[in-house]
């Protein structure tokens, strides 16, 4: 099949952006996978990469991404910048005939995710992005619950996330990348909710309408603070959520209810996942992996080989950008949802 890696060459990966995401999540993920390997990594201040490299046991780093790319050594490409430098260096890992795997979210809107699937396409490469939640053992066992009708047939969904401003950002400070949308394409919604909705693809299938509305309410940061949405998914599936980052306090929710039942669990903790249904409650502890991607990378890389699939592509990530942008629209304009 065209982009797949021999079997009898493991795949060699190069990181572009050794940054914190992949000092625990991912890069020792790409390390500790079968048929894997980390040979190469780069961020623009070379002398953070070859820390990054001696620390990591990793034999080559660059301050250079084409350089990276164009290491015969490197076979696939891990890109872990920010959003607004998605799109390019997908492009340029497709120019150069390798698979990518990119950080959520996939680019700054829908546009250049479209741009992104279309360079890998023509370029004959798989695209990867690491919605690593679709494979975890807690929301594997969540989907499980589901489609074996634990709660009967599902009626709606409910999420809740909210969070206090987030204390190193002051009015006279510069804030954080991602509250600037010029880098994340929006703010915490987009980092947060991204993981959220793309979830809930993977539970229920694509959600074919949405509306939203965002606004800043606090005044902090250029990006929304605040958005509300609802949704309907292709199966008949309803759904709502809100999101506020100048709250009192913490919460983070997802209600799924049914026929017969609800669970409930949070998205970004561990508490246990809570099962109501007739015949009682039932209370389920599944803790996630120390290098929380690595049964993700483990499917790329698989997938890659030729020897399994993967259930988080450029295809699938690509609908959950398009959900955000129609949410954010009313505060970005329509040309962010294009």
């Amino acid at each position: 099949m065209s982009g797949l890696i021999s079997d009898s060459a493991p795949i060699r990966w190069g990181i572009i952006g050794c940054g914190d995401v992949t000092e625990v999540k991912s890069g020792p993920a790409l390390q500790k996978a079968q048929g894997s390997s980390l040979v190469a990594v780069m961020r623009r201040n070379g002398a953070l990469a070859q820390d990054y490299a001696r620390r990591h046991n990793v034999a080559k780093w660059y301050d250079s991404a084409q350089a990276l790319i164009d290491d015969p050594d490197v076979n696939a490409i891990y890109i872990a910048t920010p959003p607004s430098s998605h799109r390019q260096y997908a492009l340029m890992a497709a120019a150069a005939g390798k698979p990518a795997y990119v950080e959520k979210p996939m680019a700054l809107n829908h546009r250049e995710c479209q741009d992104m699937i279309e360079a890998c396409e023509q370029a004959g490469v798989p695209l990867f992005v690491a919605y690593y939640r679709r494979a975890l053992p807690r929301f594997l066992k969540i989907k499980a619950l589901v489609e074996n009708g634990a709660i009967g047939r599902v009626r709606f969904v409910n999420i809740t996330l909210h969070q206090p401003i987030l204390p190193h950002v002051s009015e006279d400070e510069t804030p954080p990348w991602r509250v600037l949308p010029e880098i994340a394409g929006g703010g915490l919604f987009v980092d947060l909710a991204s993981h959220q909705l793309d979830l809930l693809d993977f539970l229920f299938g694509p959600i074919t309408e949405v509306c939203g509305f965002a606004a800043n309410q606090a005044g902090r940061y250029p990006a929304e603070d605040i958005v509300t949405g609802t949704f309907r998914f292709e199966s008949g599936v309803q759904g709502a959520g809100v999101w506020c980052f100048s709250a009192y306090d913490d919460m983070d929710r997802t209600e799924i209810v049914g026929d017969k039942g609800r669970i409930v669990y949070e998205t970004f903790g561990e508490s246990p996942i809570i099962v109501s249904a007739p015949e009682g409650v039932n209370k389920l502890t599944i803790a996630n992996p120390r290098h929380i991607q690595q049964p993700l990378i483990q499917q790329v890389v698989d997938a890659l080989l030729g020897r399994g699939t993967c259930i988080s592509t450029g295809v699938s990530a690509a609908r959950t950008t398009w959900v955000m942008d129609h949410m954010l629209r009313d505060y970005y304009g329509a040309n962010h949802a294009a």
